[in-house]
């Protein structure tokens, strides 16, 4: 690779990579007010309709695009421009169909899907608002085009167009329609759950009108007189598919787990609530506790729907649908929070591909063992101390993001088995990466399947119980990362010719966050008690508690020589910092 073209290729990765932290942040500033200004009810909705519409948008642009911009860069090397323009057109012509067919799915079929899949007839109007936004997944042709190219600069321009809306204009909605003279108010919630996903759509046609008007203006300044003859449009159909359509099963395999679960869960607790409508009583956990608050829930929802029927006998509300709609609403709001150590993670895996695998092409072995080594423990370094803090403070960090406006006494226990799912989550996304790195393309499909049934299995079992209910749902995610993470890290280690050595990867990590985690527990208890004003207090101490936590960190990870010159420099200016702190 000659010196231009790597400059260009490392200036793009650190493009996309910038861009792609922007939006992670712009996505957790619009979901977190989000979830505090949403009913639980309302929420629950929003959360189950975005499922459906990941997995329509996986399926339509997960592997096309990739296998696209592999095709595009080909062409591009071999001077083959006619051939270049029909397979963008060959593969626009795809993904026009398959956002088709996704429309239609969402917009004609939206009370069944809401119904039958979602199994929550009050998701309709959530569907409904999506299904624009995956007419418009014909933009990831564009954006292959442009990375072929290798120009990462549409890609990330219209990420952040999107993200921009859904957090402008979707969150603007909701809070219109939220103080709206709309009545009942549990429509007028379900709109404001709906208003919040229209502005995802808004988005997406918006990024598409940029990625268009670039494609054209791009097309102008090329202005090349090719000679070449291009493929059949059957031939190159083909070959993309064949490319795409293993990218697109390993991307689809935890959207269709999710969706799965989300099903399962909602049909679970509505068996549950229907054993307590029809007279369930008694059942005591003295773990976790939660059929008492239940049952509670479920009580507040008939004496709603028993006001609700003296004035219209036609009302819409429904105890058991309602009351499982509120308890899987917490349960998804504890979600966003739990999904930002992870979203940490994505961009950084992005530079593990091309790490390991230069390493490899050197044949230097132990070149790739000592950047996988650092790669997992950065990423140890920053999932394990989030997940620890996490376990301790679930409680307040939810009264915190969601302004008080949850039961923290479901939502914290919700958040504290999240925590330790959430360091096995950004594990094995880490892992699935060197394994990828490898060229050990089918396994970490095989793995994370298997984690999946597990995953149903667990949720299945665990959400009919009526002592644990809406606790098996983070149960069986923690059941499927832990063993995904696992059998990855197992991969790697029978597989990979120079393993990384996982008791330098992890003991020390673990060690100092067990002493952050006691120390920001110790602190967050005597905080509490020193002021007045249940949210003030709250927010104080869990603030205080936090920064003592990232101190406390911080001094144990400089004392314990976590991070070696190997790990630093995988990092910008890593040379600089190394020398600060005196670091071999």
């Amino acid at each position: 690779m000659s010196s231009q073209k790597k400059n260009t290729f490392y200036g793009a990765a650190a493009f996309l990579t910038m861009t792609t932290v922007l939006v992670k942040i712009i996505g957790a500033i619009y979901k977190i007010p989000l979830a505090a200004l949403l009913p639980d009810e309302a929420y629950g909705d929003f959360n189950a309709a975005y499922n459906i519409y990941t997995l329509f948008l996986t399926i339509s642009t997960a592997g096309l695009p990739v296998a696209l911009s592999k095709t595009v860069s080909e062409c591009n090397a071999l001077g083959r421009h006619n051939q270049k323009e029909r397979v963008f057109r060959v593969s626009l012509a795809v993904f026009l169909v398959l956002g088709t067919i996704s429309f239609l799915c969402m917009s004609l079929f939206a009370p069944i899907v809401a119904t039958y899949v979602l199994r929550n007839e009050k998701a309709v109007f959530a569907v409904l608002a999506l299904s624009p936004a995956v007419l418009c997944t014909c933009c990831s042709a564009f954006r292959g085009y442009a990375q072929g190219h290798l120009n990462m600069v549409p890609t990330g321009i219209s990420q952040v167009i999107e993200a921009l809306s859904k957090l402008l204009l979707g969150l603007g909605l909701a809070v219109l329609i939220l103080h709206s003279p709309i009545q009942p108010e549990d429509t007028r919630d379900r709109l404001a759950a709906a208003g919040a996903l229209v502005g995802v759509s808004i988005g997406a046609i918006l990024s598409l009108a940029f990625l268009i008007a670039n494609y054209f203006r791009t097309k102008r300044q090329e202005n090349v007189q090719a000679t070449d003859i291009p493929d059949s449009r059957k031939a190159i159909l083909l070959k993309l598919l064949r490319l795409a359509i293993p990218i697109s099963l390993a991307s689809c395999t935890l959207s269709i787990v999710n969706m799965i679960d989300t099903n399962l869960v909602q049909g679970q607790l509505q068996s549950v609530f229907e054993a307590i409508g029809n007279g369930l009583t008694g059942v005591n956990n003295s773990v976790l506790d939660i059929f008492p608050r239940a049952e509670a829930l479920f009580q507040e929802k008939l004496i709603d729907w028993q006001d609700a029927v003296l004035l219209d006998p036609n009302t819409q509300l429904n105890p058991v649908l309602d009351a499982s709609r509120a308890l899987y609403g917490i349960y998804s709001k504890t979600m966003s929070v739990y999904n930002l150590p992870f979203n940490l993670m994505v961009p950084f895996t992005a530079c593990i591909v091309p790490g390991v695998s230069a390493c490899i092409a050197r044949r230097d072995a132990r070149g790739a063992q000592l950047t996988t080594e650092s790669a997992l423990r950065i990423s140890a370094l920053v999932a394990v101390p989030c997940g620890f803090g996490l376990m301790v403070l679930s409680g307040p960090v939810m009264e915190l993001v969601t302004l008080g406006s949850v039961d923290t006494t479901i939502a914290g226990p919700l958040l504290s088995i999240l925590g330790v799912a959430s360091i096995f989550v950004c594990i094995q996304v880490v892992a699935s990466a060197i394994l990828q790195a490898n060229g050990i393309i089918n396994l970490p499909i095989i793995t994370m399947v298997i984690g999946g049934v597990c995953k149903v299995i667990v949720s299945y079992t665990l959400v009919g119980n009526p002592r644990i209910m809406i606790f098996g749902a983070p149960l069986g995610t923690t059941t499927c990362f832990v063993v995904v993470g696992v059998l990855n890290l197992l991969i790697i280690k029978r597989r990979v010719p120079l393993p990384p050595r996982y008791h330098r990867v992890f003991i020390k990590p673990t060690i100092a966050s067990a002493i952050m985690a006691a120390a920001v527990w110790g602190v967050y208890g005597p905080l509490s008690r020193m002021f007045y004003g249940s949210f003030l207090k709250n927010a104080v101490a869990a603030a205080g508690a936090i920064l003592v936590g990232v101190v406390v960190y911080a001094i144990l990870v400089a004392a314990l020589r976590i991070l070696s010159k190997e790990d630093l420099e995988m990092m910008p200016k890593g040379d600089k910092i190394a020398k600060l702190l005196h670091i071999q």
